[in-house]
């Protein structure tokens, strides 16, 4: 976005520059675009959106129809993965890969059309949700209208040849991404579908390949248009110079290995305080159990978590940070999601959709498990069982949750190391629980509750 200044504006600019450079001042400093995140992500969490897989349609319109359904399950923000035309030249699998995007101002035909989009976001802002595209600012298809139209935005090799950002990546090229032209028009098309489609903000993919400077920029320029929530895929402290959340990538490594048996719950403890000791409490985490990467390359959820899915779901949705729901979760996800093919979920009557709704609500609800410095202090409760029992407090101003996970496969006896008597409130039960020195829960389970 350009600024135009008036001759008059402009010498008294120049005049009040020279002013200072003659008074050696040594108080100037650079003025830091500085983004703050929207009100309405305090209290929100996100659902990750597979268009292609999501109905037999794989359409815009055919997931449409189920954003009443989850506005209902809690869900605030609406993350689409790419919605845009996918290259032909060396494509992966019949469909190719949504990341291998051909222009970055139109949609995927394969989804329907500009009015179909209008139409999803339209219905999603009457439901009270945001909606964020997910972009692909690193490389393109290797027949991208940029290829033809803006060659010298690409990297190419000793020949003049476009590459691959990664060898594994055959089906995209890496662009520029220190070009200033290559930035501005990046901009450019990322300004386009919030001023014309009133989207919300943007998934960053890969966002830590580009320099932090072009996000800075890219996040004030979208600001002048309207406020955005941007996420970053990745896990970069610095990024949050631009970015609302990062992804807590850290955190998602530790509980699969813990849930394929590979690491005990003392590196949970460890990636915890990592996260904690790099992180400023303003950052936005985002913490999940699985994803589109996830699901189609390392495994379906009873796949990752077996018996225990359902505690590492409870702890990604309370232990700190926005929770992450991905398509199909709600009804199982037992299956590992083709990528570059058509394979629908399998929705079946939808049975942890209750489960998620309870896990979301309590998050919008309840200021101890808002977002950033919004949200309620962590507090490890240690016991005599540690190595089967995980157990912590998040303690806001007026609110408390407290969480107990089992991750064993036999009931466990306990006693915690402090004083935890009280009555509390069951979320899932809706009953009230009175918590003693010595407590027993039963195999593979979890309470959660508040007060």
């Amino acid at each position: 976005m350009k600024w135009k200044i008036n001759s008059f504006l402009f010498a008294a600019l120049l005049s009040l520059s020279f002013l200072l450079a003659s008074c050696g001042s040594d108080n100037s400093a650079e003025v830091v675009y500085t983004p703050e995140p929207p009100e309405w992500s305090v209290d929100a969490s996100i659902y990750e959106v597979n268009i292609r897989q999501y109905s037999p349609e794989g359409t815009f319109d055919g997931f449409t129809e189920h954003i009443p359904r989850l506005k209902e399950m809690g869900v605030e923000i609406l993350w689409l993965m790419p919605i845009h035309p996918i290259g032909e030249e060396n494509r992966k699998g019949p469909l190719g890969s949504y990341y291998a995007v051909a222009d970055y101002r139109a949609v995927n035909p394969n989804f329907g059309t500009e009015e179909d989009l209008r139409e999803l976001i339209k219905t999603a802002h009457e439901h009270d949700m945001k909606v964020l595209l997910d972009w692909v600012a690193n490389h393109t298809a290797w027949d991208a209208v940029w290829t033809e139209t803006h060659p010298e935005f690409y990297v190419t090799d000793d020949r003049g040849n476009f590459m691959p950002p990664v060898e594994d990546w055959t089906d995209v090229i890496q662009l520029d991404v220190d070009n200033p032209n290559m930035q501005e028009a990046m901009i450019d098309a990322m300004a386009y579908w919030v001023e014309e489609f009133d989207i919300d903000g943007y998934r960053a993919d890969v966002a830590y390949m580009l320099p932090t400077e072009f996000w800075v920029e890219a996040r004030e320029q979208l600001d002048q248009i309207k406020p955005v929530f941007m996420l970053a895929e990745a896990e970069v402290p610095e990024l949050h110079k631009a970015f609302d959340m990062t992804y807590a990538w850290d955190y998602a490594a530790t509980i699969r290995n813990i849930g394929a048996g590979e690491y005990g719950l003392d590196s949970l403890d460890s990636a915890l305080a990592r996260n904690f000791e790099r992180f400023n409490r303003d950052d936005y985490r985002m913490f999940f159990t699985t994803n589109h990467d996830e699901n189609s390359w390392t495994g379906s959820d009873t796949e990752m978590y077996g018996d225990n899915f359902r505690n590492f779901a409870v702890l990604s949705a309370t232990v700190w940070g926005m929770p992450l729901v991905y398509s199909g979760q709600e009804s199982g996800l037992d299956q590992q999601l083709e990528f570059f093919e058509k394979d629908s979920i399998e929705w079946g009557n939808y049975p942890l959709e209750d489960f998620y709704t309870t896990l979301l609500t309590l998050k919008s609800e309840n200021e101890a498990l808002y977002n950033g410095k919004a949200g309620g202090s962590y507090i490890k409760s240690t016991t005599n069982r540690d190595e089967s029992i995980f157990a912590y407090k998040r303690i806001g101003e007026d609110d408390r949750v407290f969480v107990i996970l089992n991750f064993a496969d036999e009931p466990v006896s306990f006693t915690f190391d402090s004083g935890e008597q009280g009555m509390w409130f069951d979320e899932f039960s809706q009953d009230s629980v009175s918590i003693t020195a010595e407590y027993s829960i039963s195999p593979n389970s979890f309470k959660l509750l508040s007060r």
